[in-house]
């Protein structure tokens, strides 16, 4: 089992630009099914990653 530690006082590494991590910006994405967001460095502006939530009604 791996270990998960909360580390208040460490700010992750962007993986592009390796900036430190204070803010993370986010832009919501136009879709018929839920709701998606971009994250994005604010620094270098690459994408951190995608996220889908799902509407009340798909479980």
């Amino acid at each position: 089992m791996i270990e998960c530690i909360e580390k208040e006082e460490e700010s992750p590494i962007c993986p592009h630009c390796s900036q430190k991590l204070l803010t993370v910006w986010y832009r919501e994405l136009a879709g018929l099914l839920g709701k998606r967001y971009l994250y994005f460095c604010p620094h270098c502006r690459k994408v951190l990653g995608v996220s889908h939530r799902k509407g009340f009604w798909m479980g």
